[in-house]
């Protein structure tokens, strides 16, 4: 079978924007702009591995960006993007070289799905591959701040990424011409002697250059997205025991909740919560009660698989609120125990998680310590359907 590896290179410092934030940790709607780059290849299914090239100085930024994606460790790039490149080659080349390569910036975090599509399914026919966009504008060249010549625009693209390439290929191109520095990888492959063809590139995967890219990228995201709310709301009944488990922690308490899975009735009602903001179904229809596997189970994986669904589609999650209803034990102590190992489940920051706990006032079966209930509302931002 082919393999296909993704090689995104984010080891530039983005010196024309403004700020000394590189560009491709800047946020963009929440979300890193490189981790929205990543995640566009790590959820296609033509693309085997995920290996991202990033300067020695970015190490934290980039966990923090990266952070519960499926990739490669990062390897550190070099002086200029070609260096960075051919050190990333290398790097596959010594950790199991596929059969292809995607090579994309890092700094381009709107590549569709079917641009990948459409270089990968190219490389059946080609050694080397690129999107390529038609020039509309007129073309002066400049002698200062002067017009020196109308340029013809006849037979001119616009060269965008991911560019595919035959791995052997691009790998012994770029050690030929290491000491060069040309623009892309396909200008190294010409001038290795390789053909390059071109499919048709797409005008929404901009590459974030200019302050005004990033500001144009934001508006240009939020047309394309909604938000949705979910609600959830679960109990359950107190048994014997010594701790109780609540927002994937362990409180002492002279009895547990009883359940098939964990009893989470936190993690419980924040994964209804997504589920419903999604439209797809509740916690019984992904891990049915009838099912021995789940007997016992940690809910955190519940929680997981229901955000990694949201990843999935392109989804974010804006804000989770738990409320949760008890007269004991007391939750206030643990609140931020809480708060953050449901923000680590998520892979989110603590900032986009509330956790708050209520009594009935002595009312009802949580008002005489029968159980536990509690209901979560969580805002997400999808794609518009």
């Amino acid at each position: 079978m082919t393999e296909t590896v993704a090689l995104v290179v984010a080891a530039g410092r983005g010196t024309r924007m403004s700020g000394n934030v590189p560009k491709q940790y800047r946020q963009l709607a929440g979300q890193a702009v490189l981790r929205r780059t990543l995640s566009a290849f790590v959820s296609h299914p033509a693309i085997s591995r995920v290996c991202p090239v990033i300067h020695r100085d970015d190490n934290e930024s980039f966990t923090a960006a990266s952070l519960g994606l499926d990739l490669d460790a990062p390897i550190h790039g070099g002086e200029t993007r070609q260096d960075s490149v051919r050190l990333g080659l290398e790097h596959l080349a010594h950790s199991g070289a596929p059969d292809r390569v995607l090579i994309h910036d890092g700094a381009r975090p709107f590549v569709p799905a079917s641009l990948i599509d459409q270089v990968i399914g190219s490389l059946d026919r080609a050694e080397a591959t690129i999107p390529a966009l038609d020039v509309h504008d007129t073309l002066k060249r400049m002698d200062g701040s002067q017009i020196g010549e109308t340029v013809e625009r006849a037979g001119l693209v616009r060269a965008q990424t991911p560019q595919g390439f035959h791995f052997k290929s691009i790998l012994e191109a770029h050690r030929a011409f290491a000491e060069l520095s040309l623009t892309d990888d396909a200008a190294v492959a010409e001038k290795f002697g390789i053909n390059v063809m071109t499919v048709p590139g797409v005008e929404e995967n901009i590459k974030i250059t200019r302050d005004e890219d990033l500001e144009r990228a934001a508006f240009w995201l939020q047309a394309k997205r909604e938000t949705r709310v979910g609600s959830g709301f679960d109990v359950h009944k107190f048994d014997t025991g010594k701790n109780v488990r609540l927002g994937g922690i362990d409180i002492p308490h002279d009895q547990s909740l009883a359940g098939h899975s964990d009893a989470d009735v936190a993690l419980h009602a924040l994964t209804d919560a997504l589920l419903g903001a999604l439209g797809d179904g509740d916690i019984g229809a992904h891990f049915p009660p009838s099912d021995a596997q789940w007997q016992g189970a940690d809910s955190s994986q519940f929680l997981k698989h229901a955000h990694d669904l949201l990843l999935e589609r392109g989804g974010q999650l804006t804000h989770a609120d738990l409320t949760i209803i008890c007269e004991r034990p007391k939750i206030g102590p643990h609140r931020g125990a809480m708060r953050t190992r449901i923000a680590e489940i998520m892979g989110v920051a603590e900032g986009r998680i509330s956790v708050k706990a209520t009594t009935t006032e002595g009312l009802g079966f949580t008002g005489r310590a029968e159980g536990i209930a509690a209901q979560a509302t969580v805002t997400v931002s999808v794609n518009r359907s």
